[in-house]
């Protein structure tokens, strides 16, 4: 039985859903063949993925696969309850509501894992995490699964290391068709789309300060620069600097650039990249917003003890007063910005990495059975077809080698 907000706020979604679908073609050409094929007859999939419009396209695409689809969402703040209660109207097992507390998030994770799926779709890790512990009884019919960001993948590797990682795991976020798009591209855009539409204020002049220099952070990076920042950029790998400076961002210390910031963006994985010190020095009316995985990149529990005041400044934004009077600004309580602020990456992008995942979860399905536990990286030849699906969808053509060639590139004589 799901569990949503409000059945009557199921027209909205499913007007949202059907938007995204059309913008979708390589899903769209995944679920011709899956409706033909079904090659997850007879198998139960839990998804847990931001529960928005093209999470929803993709759990509606195993369904057409054979699949009886359980959808949930892997963040209490990025949850629609429109397109929840869509998802319910259509008969998909649906476990979400917007805003609930980490005790509530959880409780739906667990409703969702009661149908003890044999394949799952995890974001952050959150069922993996479930599964490997207080929810091990349901996982007795587990074949393996796929997991969607970089965050969750080094919590696989964690667990495969330590040899406690309960099945079999596909690295969808390590494909080339999901993280040089979805997480440069997607990201980019989508963060950017959030803040500006949460704060309705300028990017051009201001000093913006982005923490890390991953695929992410490249593209938070890319963006700001486009429209007129001046960027900054912080990291801890020597390589990362590097070739940020080599693309023409400052490149200094949090420490440093803390004094500068007009708008800081974290985009790391990690955990205390904005602490006390930061905020100790920041400019009146700097903004903090977090577009990794995690709400911990952000220190705001500190910010929170040591502010004077806290208060509402507009939909989406806390202000922290400190006792000197300088007020900070938070985005989305520090989580993932572009979702609990936004809607997300456009669908364009997420029709490559959900295509991703579908055709992952079907390799999974064939290979049930045969596979250790372990992280697997997805085949080759998915992440071609996917690249070559979207390219077609595009109107663009690419150059085929010869065999000559083939031969060339393979043979060591010139």
């Amino acid at each position: 039985m799901s569990i949503v907000k409000d059945m009557s706020l199921a027209p909205s979604g499913h007007q949202k859903i059907q938007w995204v679908r059309d913008f979708m073609p390589a899903l769209s050409g995944i679920e011709e063949r899956f409706r033909r094929e079904k090659p997850f007859q007879g198998l139960t999939i839990a998804v847990s993925v931001h529960l928005e419009a093209k999470t929803a396209n993709l759990g509606l695409v195993l369904r057409e696969g054979g699949a009886q689809v359980y959808l949930t969402g892997c963040n209490p703040l990025s949850t629609q309850d429109d397109v929840a209660a869509a998802m319910a109207d259509l008969g998909v097992e649906t476990f979400g509501v917007h805003g609930v507390d980490m005790q509530g998030y959880e409780d739906l994770l667990v409703e969702t894992l009661k149908c003890r799926p044999h394949l799952i779709v995890d974001d952050g890790g959150d069922l993996i995490s479930l599964m490997g512990g207080k929810c091990a009884q349901y996982g007795d019919r587990l074949l393996g699964g796929c997991e969607e960001t970089t965050t969750g993948i080094h919590r696989l590797y964690a667990r495969e290391r330590a040899g406690i990682l309960p099945c079999p795991m596909m690295a969808v976020n390590d494909a080339k068709a999901k993280h040089y798009y979805d997480n440069k591209y997607g990201t980019g855009q989508s963060s950017w789309d959030a803040i500006m539409h949460t704060t309705n204020l300028m990017v051009a002049g201001k000093t913006v300060v982005v923490a890390g220099y991953g695929w992410c952070g490249k593209g938070i990076a890319m963006r700001a620069k486009g429209m007129g920042a001046d960027v900054i950029v912080t990291e801890v790998d020597p390589f990362k600097a590097l070739e940020a400076t080599m693309e023409n961002f400052r490149v200094m210390p949090m420490d440093e650039a803390a004094k500068y910031g007009d708008i800081f963006v974290t985009a790391t994985g990690c955990k205390d990249v904005i602490v006390e010190r930061h905020f100790q020095v920041m400019k009146d009316n700097a903004i903090l917003c977090n577009s990794g995985h995690f709400d911990c990149e952000v220190d705001v529990k500190r910010l929170g003890e040591l502010a004077a005041e806290r208060f509402s400044r507009r939909e989406n934004i806390e202000g922290f007063r400190l006792p000197d009077g300088r007020t900070l600004n938070v985005l989305a309580e520090g989580r993932l910005v572009n979702l609990a602020a936004g809607n997300g990456h456009p669908a364009e992008i997420m029709d490559m990495s959900f295509a991703v995942q579908a055709l992952s979860l079907e390799w999974m399905a064939k290979h049930a059975g045969q596979l250790e536990k372990k992280v697997y990286n997805v085949p080759e030849e998915i992440d071609d077809q996917i690249g070559r699906v979207k390219l077609a969808a595009m109107g663009l053509s690419i150059d085929t080698l010869t065999q000559e060639q083939k031969d060339y590139l393979a043979g060591w004589e010139a």
